[in-house]
């Protein structure tokens, strides 16, 4: 026998304070922070109609937080997402192969091309460094 259960199970939050979550009900209460401070550091400067557009400007930012999910993700996460990946990690991804046998290799190359062009082959003035062998002493 199978049991048929909704998807969206899976998204039940908890009603906490006048039907909102503990999350949103934290970030409504931050948005009117926001929105009661700016009111009294603005009103000396702003009149009344300007100085609400503003308060509600800066307030829609924090009530939003408490609402929005991108991607499985909460806001916040989100926004610390974002950071990582705009200022974090590096824009311009460079990938730049070593090719060992070529570098091993090269002044052969330019001789060969050297030749045919008929010019004569440079050679390296310098030997490539030996590495030095340590003698094999007996302890008996």
């Amino acid at each position: 026998m199978e049991v048929k259960i909704n998807k969206e199970i899976r998204n039940y939050t908890e009603s906490m304070f006048f039907g909102l979550s503990l999350r949103q009900f934290i970030f409504s209460l931050l948005a009117i922070g926001v929105a009661v401070g700016l009111y009294f550091l603005l009103r000396p400067h702003f009149g009344t109609e300007t100085l609400s557009w503003m308060c509600i400007l800066g307030a829609a930012p924090f009530a939003a937080m408490g609402f929005v999910k991108y991607n499985g993700m909460t806001a916040e996460q989100f926004v610390c997402a974002w950071f990582k990946s705009e200022f974090m990690t590096p824009k311009k991804l460079m990938f730049l192969p070593d090719n060992l046998y070529y570098e091993t290799l090269k002044p052969a190359i330019q001789d060969h091309e050297r030749a045919a062009l008929g010019m004569k082959p440079k050679r390296n003035p310098k030997p490539p460094k030996k590495s030095k062998k340590r003698k094999e002493v007996d302890h008996d």
